[in-house]
């Protein structure tokens, strides 16, 4: 039986991205969360599809929703607070961040207008004083999009690594920054509470309802090897972590999904184990952002026009995903890989032009 640690001794050249192609307390915090606030949280478990993309046949059809393993999670929350954020319908979504602001200015600073930049910074910092794991700080950061003209966007970046962005038409660049900033204290502020940890009872409920979507049986669920079994797996290994950790963790797999390295990976022989362990421990970093986009300078080669192709569908997909208030970083991470091999792309071939 195949171990779930990963040896020391693992070949790394079979777990590389660019494979594939070519050669403290926190009763302050939850005491503000009160029962009568309607919010609509994005949910954020990803599906176990892009897990069992890493060894053996693919899930059947329809891949797992993600709200279908979210379901029941706000409870205590009020009603709706699981609900999907709906991009047809801003004015709800604006109405349920304005409340939860107001609800975390009046129990952090009394009543009065609050600055939610500077309130957004103050939560970071406060739960790295309170012992929070934060590698790289407390610092939120902020990135305009280039425009001399509105509608401005915005997104910022928590400091474990979660993405948000304006998600109403912003006039000005500072409304654009307080914006994102709201959204982003919002998904922040909720996530400390009890419902969003992952526990034993959220991962019987998650796996329960992935073995119900896929008509699969217990057995499965049991087995490591199967996509439910490293779905598990990677639930129990992040027991005692919120749904935003746990989501920056599933970031990694599902670019590794998109990018079609879990499918390399596959072919040479990788085990599931293999990747789960080895990448679970691995942050994404600029290394592994230049090896993706490294295979679709590759993919482009083969296929003309397939990072253009694929760039328009991404832009699409963060840009409603951004009006929805939903996490952003699989989205912002997937456009600037593909950027990113749009340079690499351009100075190959300005290294190929003939001197004059």
């Amino acid at each position: 039986m195949e171990s779930n640690v990963i040896p020391d001794s693992i070949r790394p050249q079979r777990l590389q991205p660019g494979i594939g192609f070519g050669s403290g307390s926190t009763g302050t915090l939850r005491s503000s969360l009160r029962p009568g606030v309607t919010v609509p949280i994005a949910p954020l478990l990803p599906s176990p599809a892009s897990l069992a993309a890493s060894s053996g046949p693919p899930p059947p059809p329809p891949p797992l929703q993600l709200h279908s393993l979210y379901g029941g999670i706000g409870a205590g929350l009020g009603p709706g607070a699981t609900g999907h954020c709906n991009p047809g319908n801003p004015a709800v979504l604006k109405e349920a961040v304005e409340a939860v602001v107001r609800s975390f200015a009046k129990h952090t600073q009394g009543y009065g207008r609050v600055n939610v930049v500077e309130a957004l910074q103050e939560f970071w910092q406060m739960k790295l004083t309170r012992g929070a794991d934060l590698r790289n700080g407390a610092l939120v950061v902020y990135e305009m999009v280039p425009s001399n003209s509105p509608p401005y966007v915005c997104y910022v970046s928590l400091p474990g690594g979660s993405c948000f962005g304006s998600f109403q038409f912003c006039p000005t660049k500072a409304e654009a920054r307080r914006s994102a900033a709201k959204i982003a204290l919002m998904n922040s502020v909720f996530n400390e509470h009890p419902s969003r940890r992952i526990t034993d009872d959220f991962i019987e409920k998650s796996v329960s309802e992935a073995l119900a979507s896929f008509n699969g049986n217990r057995e499965e669920a049991d087995n490591p090897n199967t996509g439910i079994g490293a779905f598990r797996f990677m639930l129990e290994s992040n027991k005692g972590k919120s749904m935003l950790e746990f989501q920056e963790l599933m970031t990694v797999f599902q670019l590794l999904h998109w990018n079609g390295s879990l499918k390399a990976m596959r072919e040479r022989q990788c085990s599931r184990q293999e990747v789960l362990a080895h990448y679970s421990h691995r942050a994404l970093d600029d290394d592994m952002r230049t090896q993706m986009a490294a295979d679709w300078v590759n993919r482009e080669q083969s296929v003309a026009g397939a990072i253009g192709q694929e760039l328009a569908s991404t832009e699409r997909e963060l840009e409603e995903a951004r009006l929805a208030g939903r996490e952003l970083r699989f989205y912002k991470e997937k456009k600037d890989i593909l950027m990113l091999a749009v340079g690499q792309l351009n100075a190959a071939n300005t290294a190929t032009l003939p001197s004059h």
